[in-house]
């Protein structure tokens, strides 16, 4: 395996068992109390919920943050009058002048 792969395979392995974690602490909180988390089961609940829901918002917002930056910070483009099939406008406007 080369250094793509392998990478491949840890991010894989991970997303599985986040995703593990995710369901058993969503439907069953109280496997928590293996290691001994004396908690309450709606309050898990709740945060297992609101949490990726937070990460979510927040990364959309991040987003439309640099969409927005983006169009703020870049010049208009070029009128269709700038653009002349065949020659510049400068090349233009120096043989009018003649």
């Amino acid at each position: 395996m080369n250094k793509d792969q392998t990478i491949g395979a840890a991010i894989l392995v991970a997303c599985l068992l986040i995703g593990v974690f995710y369901v058993a602490t969503l439907f069953y909180p109280q496997w928590l109390n293996v290691f001994g988390m004396q908690v309450a089961q709606s309050n898990v609940q709740f945060w297992v919920i609101a949490v990726p829901v937070l990460i979510a918002f927040v990364g959309i917002l991040a987003i439309g943050s640099w969409i927005g930056w983006t169009m703020a910070t870049t010049p208009p483009p070029k009128s269709l009058e700038d653009f002349q099939t065949g020659t510049d406008k400068k090349d233009v406007d120096k043989e009018a002048a003649s």
